[in-house]
């Protein structure tokens, strides 16, 4: 790993809190973010300081509507990792799996319920728990990550410095289509359904199968 291994795992603590609903709690520790960038891999920097300082300059009633209408209500805006490579089909399900069986083999439990490709479930993951496999599911979704980017510029979205920041440390995809590729086909149009294939209840990151 060419980056300081806490420096990274700082970075993901970060940008897993910046990534979630924002909260009052969100904004009442961004001065204590703020103050610690320097702590974080160096190209992270200057993009997490300009989205704390969006986040700390806007009323929380505000960043809470535009994170509706960025994440909840465009498609292209997708939090959920495998949503790219896979969109609806039943190839999603065995994404899924694959996401809860690493949680499992560290030890790592998510009592939010969230599904476990949700990034900021994937990133407190890589942040307290196993780093190379956090990172191994993040490489393989590189391309879905820097087609999140894309969206985000496009929609003037602040939080696209969220993703900027965290695309400096994410390791080239292995294989698989690139972000262009993505971006021009979209995800796989399949209306199968999840339900058929793999219970979504059990592919939730706080429970055992």
């Amino acid at each position: 790993m060419s980056h300081d291994e806490l420096e990274v795992r700082r970075l993901m603590a970060v940008a897993s809190m910046l990534l979630c609903y924002p909260e009052a709690s969100t904004v009442d520790r961004l001065a204590v973010v703020g103050r610690s960038t320097d702590a974080l891999p160096a190209e992270a920097r200057v993009p997490l300081a300009r989205f704390v300082g969006w986040l700390s300059s806007v009323p929380l009633l505000e960043a809470q509507s535009h994170y509706v209408e960025i994440f909840d209500r465009r498609r292209k805006a997708c939090l959920y990792l495998t949503y790219f490579l896979n969109g609806d089909t039943r190839r999603r399900g065995m994404a899924l799996v694959e996401f809860k069986e690493a949680y499992q083999r560290a030890g790592f439990d998510v009592a939010s319920g969230e599904l476990p490709d949700f990034l900021p479930v994937v990133l407190e993951f890589g942040s307290v728990g196993d780093l190379a496999a956090a990172f191994d599911q993040l490489a393989r979704h590189r391309a879905g990550l820097e087609v999140l980017e894309k969206a985000l510029t496009q929609f003037s979205s602040p939080y696209a410095d969220v993703v900027t920041a965290l695309l400096a440390v994410v390791p080239p995809a292995p294989d698989g289509p690139t972000a262009e590729e993505l971006a021009f086909s979209g995800p796989p149009a399949e209306e199968v359904g999840l339900a058929p294939f793999v219970s979504l209840e059990s592919l939730k990151a706080g429970t055992r199968a």
